[in-house]
């Protein structure tokens, strides 16, 4: 799906590409929040562990 060109887009890949900006803003959003926690920067336990504490972060930042 590479585009070679460089014209306009079609309305199906502008659509396509704004309904795929909307769906990752979130999650950016999300992780940059995540980014600010110092527990993550300073982490010295598994990763699966990490991930654990990354969902809980997250709940508790959704819920501010």
């Amino acid at each position: 799906m590479n585009c070679r060109h460089h014209g306009e887009l079609t309305a199906t890949r502008r659509t396509t590409n704004r309904a795929l900006s909307a769906a990752r803003a979130p999650v950016e959003r999300d992780v940059a929040g995540l980014k600010s926690w110092r527990i993550f920067r300073r982490a010295r336990c598994s990763p699966n562990r990490l991930s654990s504490i990354a969902a809980a972060v997250l709940a508790l930042e959704r819920q501010r």
